[in-house]
């Protein structure tokens, strides 16, 4: 009798981990890609601004994961640019340093595109991938005219140099975008654009509409779709209260040293926001 009882119990104990490891190997994943937003980088929370661990940064992508019970590689770099992605000794803004210095939420070694192919090859589950990618290529073409002598010869350094950035982050996302559909990877892809720091300045929301429309551009031509987080933001930053500017409606950090100005990057209800417009694209694709 005893003896019967403890083979019941190590066959009960077999079934529970095979159950448990067919659960396991049926959760499907989301593999997310991009820079400082993806990434979740905050610069304002004391101590935990120090980088030493990445799970102290949380943002959309984990937001993803819960909305869709998905396991979620975030293989995004602070600083990246559409060419650094690509390539490891394309300019980008910043990338290489942070990754020399501090822990990403995946490792790797390699560039992020041969991390995404190399994960897509190994990992037939990934159900979701998302991409936002181009704002650092924006922000290095203003770097390069911050010298000129005043904000006249700026912002006319900066519209002569347009139209080259952007037909480059163009071609690198229709490189990008061929070369995850290159793998065998036919299930959803969502390139997310950028909100406007300030939708009541017409200058800088024109550039950064011209920038989303590059980095959309040969989203259809790859069975990709568009996750409109420059809307979405638009339309929460309107509200009268806010007058158009996106630190005021709360979707924006505050600034390490002065809680009413904003740095660049999204607070949890900017990610929050992200996170649903993204799930609203998907849903979308996923119905078709």
């Amino acid at each position: 009798m005893k003896i019967f009882c403890v083979v019941s119990r190590l066959f009960l104990v077999a079934a529970l981990c095979i159950v448990g490891t067919a659960v396991a190997q049926d959760r499907h994943e989301a593999l997310v890609l991009g820079d400082s937003v993806t990434f979740s980088y905050i610069a304002s929370v004391g101590y935990e601004y120090f980088y030493t661990d990445a799970e102290n940064f949380i943002g959309f992508p984990g937001e993803l994961g819960r909305m869709f019970d998905l396991n979620v590689a975030n293989a995004a770099c602070p600083g990246e640019t559409t060419g650094s992605f690509l390539s490891s000794t394309a300019p980008d803004n910043g990338c290489r340093l942070y990754r020399s210095l501090y822990p990403l939420h995946v490792d790797y070694k390699s560039t992020q595109l041969e991390f995404a192919t190399s994960y897509l090859n190994s990992h037939r589950e990934v159900r979701l991938v998302t991409i936002m990618l181009g704002a650092n290529d924006g922000l290095l073409l203003e770097a390069s005219c911050a010298s000129e002598p005043t904000p006249a010869q700026v912002e006319a350094c900066i519209e002569a140099g347009a139209p080259a950035v952007l037909a480059q982050v163009a071609q690198n996302m229709e490189t990008i975008l061929s070369d995850l559909r290159a793998t065998g990877y036919d299930g959803a892809i969502v390139v997310a654009n950028y909100y406007s720091l300030d939708y009541s300045d017409a200058a800088a929301t024109a550039l950064t509409a011209d920038l989303n429309a590059a980095i959309t551009a040969p989203a259809s031509a790859y069975g990709a779709v568009v996750a409109d987080v420059f809307t979405a933001f638009k339309t929460a930053a309107s509200k009268p209260p806010f007058g158009g500017k996106t630190c005021n409606a709360g979707l924006l950090n505050p600034d390490v040293y002065n809680q009413f100005v904003c740095n660049i990057h999204p607070a949890q209800t900017g990610h929050r926001l992200i996170a649903k417009t993204i799930a609203h694209a998907f849903r979308m694709l996923d119905h078709h």
